[in-house]
């Protein structure tokens, strides 16, 4: 539905908003991770095995690094209150960003024991399929782009706070079946990549709409000042083209690696079949000397054709 009406005079748009409840939210996770692979992991897991790699760790110090630029001053700022094409980039970080680096952080010891083994993690393993995630995921999305739902969501702050959960939440649910740490929930490589080409389709029709919308759409986003100059209409624009385009070529470029590495793992599976063809044992001369197949050639030409049976 597109609006017309007066716009909201709000105040300073770059005046520094300090959020204690991000900063608690960050160190709470961050205490928990190292608490859960320093003293839990320990005693969860064989004598021998790892408990945390590097690797997980470095993701998981991105993911908190990503979740603070997602929802401190001044992106939460800029675009809960002005721009709401800062809030398109917001949602990006926090739906195709930062979770899959969260799971790729979550050791496969510790998914199990957040998920259990009973009822939890057979509703987990039936909504990580990828007809149930598509759903969930995408019709998050497309509520979270209902005009209401954003009007309302900006001038309520526990609302506002529980559409971000609800957001990150189906969002981790999408990328189980391409980053979860639990391996019988991830598809084959041909899978993953034929499932976020699909995820990178649907959303083109809440960027197309938004794209082309000719009215203001969000009466919560119609207020002034405009930073960078930029009218409604034209944040409009460049929040469907982040969705659309950026939205897009992220999702392409993960498609792009996994090919590479499904690519890369064929030609290491036949160049092992040619080894293993090579390791057999050479046929050897009676003198020792290694039998070529020229020689073999040379013999057989020498030898004519052979002599025709005899008659019975």
């Amino acid at each position: 539905m597109l609006v017309l009406a007066t716009p909201i005079v709000r105040g300073d748009p770059w005046r520094w908003q300090p959020h204690p409840e991000v900063w608690a939210l960050l160190a709470g996770l961050a205490v928990a991770y190292w608490w859960a692979v320093t003293r839990i992991g320990p005693r969860a897991t064989r004598p021998g095995e790892t408990v945390v790699t590097r690797g997980q760790v470095g993701w998981f110090v991105a993911a908190l690094a990503t979740l603070w630029l997602a929802a401190d001053w001044p992106v939460h700022d800029l675009g809960e209150e002005y721009l709401y094409g800062v809030h398109m980039g917001q949602h990006l970080l926090l739906s195709l960003v930062v979770p899959p680096m969260a799971l790729l952080a979550t050791p496969t010891w510790l998914a199990r024991m957040l998920v259990g083994n009973g009822r939890g993690y057979r509703v987990v393993r039936w909504l990580a399929r990828p007809v149930p995630a598509t759903l969930v995921f995408n019709v998050v999305v497309a509520l979270t782009h209902w005009p209401a739902l954003v009007n309302a969501g900006v001038s309520e702050g526990t609302l506002h706070y529980a559409i971000h959960v609800v957001v990150v939440s189906s969002a981790l649910l999408m990328w189980l079946p391409v980053a979860g740490p639990l391996p019988e929930l991830r598809l084959s490589l041909p899978g993953q990549m034929g499932y976020l080409f699909l995820q990178s389709i649907i959303p083109t029709v809440p960027a197309g709409w938004l794209t082309f919308a000719d009215g203001v759409v969000y009466r919560a986003y119609d207020v002034v000042p405009r930073v960078f100059g930029i009218s409604v209409v034209d944040d409009q624009q460049v929040a469907g083209m982040l969705m659309k385009v950026v939205g897009g070529f992220y999702l392409w470029t993960i498609i792009a690696m996994l090919f590479v590495r499904f690519a890369n793992g064929k030609m290491e599976d036949d160049r092992s079949s040619g080894m293993a063809l090579d390791r057999r044992a050479p046929v050897r001369t009676s003198d020792g000397e290694v039998l070529t197949w020229e020689q073999v050639e040379r013999e057989l030409q020498r030898a004519g054709p052979a002599p025709a049976e005899p008659e019975r």
